[in-house]
């Protein structure tokens, strides 16, 4: 039987014959198909380098970022190449984004190129402060905790000496500004040969730096203010009118010093005194109450010796720069302590210079200064080398012991962390924990624990850790970092236009430095401890001066209380009036300043310097523009775009606040417009209103807690996280949630994972916190 085709074969066999006469042709267009890496190198690199490192004249910056690969794709398509957007787009943008993101751009390209280590590095200028202080500390007894009532002890007499049996009053004084009035505040001390008071205490200095003290009074009167013989301040001669005595003397922020005031009137007309002072960042004020205590500590080394600011390139303090300004002022420093030991020798080493056993205690005294300095116990060769060799041929006992203090502080042993090669040892991880909380030296349950072989476990150093934020040095480094963070530690001087911001006074500015600095030791030490309280809270610390001039009813007196204000106004610090006037114009706000604080600070992302900068110029905008309106107007253009597509919408959320952080509703007569899209790394849009919504998306952003677990972590650790392990953020961020965001103890794990760093590893390989 012949087979007799039908019509839907015929159509089956000629549409195969077509597929297959397609198939050479896609294939030839696969062939022609440039790999990513290919397109780079065609359409790219001529402008950003062959490996993304830039091109000088062209695009000097290296391809580097936290774009996601979507975002990346996306951009591409639309704006690249630079000279001829549209030349690389769909399947081609995809393919060279791919390339870029893994060869180069992202996080993890650069970690597989460059991977980071952990660095040698000398003290820091605040670690080499903290610990010449701990060292001297170390020979006449460490102070602890605060824990004194505040203000001063008070002790009166009816009698112009002193004299112990003419005691009539005791109490503690909260602010030492009186106007005695012919006595009249106390009728026991009417007597006609006069009236002396003591006043005994510590002086607690909330920021390291320059501090003028200043005594105002008629009659005789004596200061003394960290050093117990001589007086910071003498007016014995009493002059019969009141004038200003003034001293300075440099502090470190986050200690007490041992204070004395002796008052006398006899036979004058009038008494009075007050005690006042000129803090860092402040003006001239009588000391508050919060700043005195009735402690009574011992006295405390503190180096005037200036170095050279140390490198911050990469967004924290660090000693990796070496220069000859930074020798000299290590040698200045060094025969600074020296100087000091020797001329403090007696009290120090608990000898006299009568005392037959006088050389023997010396050297005794010297070996346990080299030992605690280097922070381990001294070899016998390191005795011999470092003490016995000085006291045989020094002609005088001193000057051996000034060649031991200045060979020891020039020693790389002291300088230098770190330097004890191959596996860490007790007292090394007992160094890396004290400089990690404290910045400074182990104490002296850490240098016995380590000499018992009691710091090798995660579990003890871990506990050691807890124990040391009970120290006042551990609150003293948690506040630096919160500054750092906030860019308090910023050198600009904070002003306001006369006119339009009238009573915006130094004394103001330092009033609301000050209620920030409250607020958050408070929300860092008192309650949960919770790190969104930082960005969540609803409340501020106000004196009279600052409600009255920010409009806000409350009880405040002369010292600040916390007072709550609306949550739809006030967000934590994103709204607290200082930050939100560091962050703005004489004038007027800076949506700009703000935007780029809230997403470097908060949430969490990077931004490159612009390519080419503009200065606001408000005299070129129309003068009914809004804020909003002349940014918009400024950074409107495609290359602007790359950045303030980011900063703006978050700098536009704040724009219900002034430039002095004060609530508004309107600015030329027109309503404020907060309501902004951002968007995420990950591309998803999410509508901002307002300072509040900034908090809420932050405070719940992996990104954003990220960026701040790794501030942190620079800060304690001063180095680079990813040098102690990939998996350390993680770890950290999931320690950080289960705990409720609680800060001392994401401090406590950071100390601990950087102190066992090389020292243990669990069975899955990972180091343990």
């Amino acid at each position: 039987m012949k087979f007799k085709p039908q019509p839907w074969f015929h159509f089956w066999l000629t549409l195969s014959v077509l597929c297959l006469g397609l198939i050479p042709i896609q294939l030839r267009a696969a062939e022609k198909r440039l790999t990513g890496r290919q397109i780079y190198r065609q359409q790219c690199s001529k402008c950003h380098g062959r490996n993304g490192e830039g091109v000088k004249g062209k695009y000097e910056d290296a391809l580097r970022g936290d774009r996601s690969l979507a975002k990346l794709t996306s951009y591409i398509d639309k704006a690249m190449p630079d000279d001829d957007p549209g030349q690389c787009v769909g399947e081609d943008a995809a393919a060279v984004a791919g390339y870029i993101y893994d060869a180069f751009y992202s996080r993890e390209a650069r970690i597989r190129k460059h991977p980071p280590r952990v660095e040698l590095a000398r003290l820091t200028n605040r670690q080499y402060v903290n610990t010449v202080a701990d060292l001297l500390k170390h020979f006449i007894g460490n102070d602890g905790t605060h824990t004194g009532e505040r203000g001063l002890q008070a002790v009166y007499y009816d009698a112009k000496d002193f004299n112990g049996d003419k005691k009539v009053l005791e109490r503690v004084d909260r602010l030492i500004d009186f106007d005695f009035a012919d006595v009249a505040f106390e009728p026991k001390l009417a007597s006609t040969n006069g009236f002396s008071i003591h006043w005994r205490g510590s002086l607690i200095a909330d920021e390291t730096g320059e501090y003028e003290l200043v005594l105002k009074t008629p009659n005789g009167a004596r200061l003394w203010l960290n050093d117990p013989e001589e007086p910071l301040i003498d007016s014995w001669v009493a002059s019969g009118q009141i004038n200003e005595y003034k001293a300075t003397i440099r502090l470190i922020g986050g200690r007490i010093y041992p204070l004395q005031l002796r008052l006398f009137r006899f036979k004058d007309k009038s008494a009075s005194v007050s005690l006042q002072w000129k803090p860092p960042h402040g003006p001239q004020q009588p000391i508050p109450t919060r700043n005195l205590s009735t402690s009574l500590p011992t006295p405390t080394f503190v180096l005037t010796t200036r170095f050279p600011p140390d490198d911050s390139s990469v967004g924290y303090e660090r000693g990796v720069a070496i220069s000859k300004a930074w020798d000299e002022a290590s040698t200045q420093a060094a025969i600074e302590v020296a100087n000091h030991v020797v001329a403090n020798l007696d009290r120090l080493s608990g000898s006299k210079p009568g005392d037959t056993n006088r050389q023997a205690r010396l050297e005794s005294f010297c070996s346990e200064f080299v030992a605690t300095a280097f922070r381990r116990p001294l070899t016998e060769e390191q005795k011999r080398v470092c003490v016995t060799a000085h006291f045989k041929t020094a002609k005088k006992t001193e000057d051996a012991v000034k060649r031991v203090v200045l060979l020891t502080l020039k020693s790389p042993r002291f300088l230098y962390l770190g330097l004890e090669g191959g596996r860490p040892d007790d007292f090394e991880i007992a160094t890396r924990l004290s400089f990690g909380i404290w910045d400074s030296l182990p104490d002296t349950e850490l240098e016995q624990l380590a000499a018992q072989g009691r710091l090798h476990t995660s579990s003890e150093v871990a506990q050691q850790a807890r124990r040391m934020l009970g120290d006042p040095r551990a609150r003293a480094k948690m506040q630096a970092f919160l500054q750092h963070w906030l860019q308090m530690d910023r050198v600009e001087p904070l002003s306001k236009d006369d006119k339009l911001f009238p009573g915006f006074t130094p004394e103001i500015i330092a009033d609301l430095r000050t209620s920030l600095n409250i607020f958050l030791e408070d929300a860092v030490w008192n309650g949960p401890s919770d790190q969104r309280t930082l960005l969540l809270a609803d409340y501020v610390f106000l004196n009279n001066r600052l409600a009255n001039f920010y409009g806000i009813a409350t009880n405040a007196v002369d010292d600040f209380v916390k007072v709550t204000l609306d949550p739809g106004q006030r967000a934590g610090v994103l709204t607290h009036p200082y930050l939100l006037s560091s962050f703005a114009y004489q004038k007027q706000s800076s949506p700009i300043h703000r935007g780029v604080f809230l997403t470097r600070n908060i949430v969490g992302r990077s931004l490159k310097p612009p390519p080419m900068a503009q200065t606001f110029k408000d005299a070129e905008f129309a003068p009914n523009l809004t804020m909003r309106e002349k940014v918009a107007q400024l950074t409107g253009s495609q290359a602007c775009q790359t950045c303030h597509s980011v900063i703006n919408p978050l700098g536009f959320s704040l724009e219900h606040y002034d430039a002095v952080g004060r609530f508004r509703v309107q600015e030329n007569d027109k309503p404020i417009d907060a309501v902004s899209e951002y968007t995420t790394d990950e591309g998803q849009t999410i509508r901002l209103a307002g300072a509040r919504d900034v908090a809420n998306f932050a405070v719940g952003s992996e990104q954003a807690q990220n960026g701040f677990i790794e501030q942190l972590f620079h800060q304690v650790a001063k180095q680079p996280m990813l040098a102690y392990g990939s998996d350390v953020m993680d770890r950290l961020r999931q320690s950080f949630v289960a705990s409720q965001f609680n800060l001392p103890k994401l401090m406590v794990d950071i100390a601990a994972i950087s102190a066992m760093h090389g020292v243990e590893q669990s069975s899955s390989g990972r180091k343990k916190p």
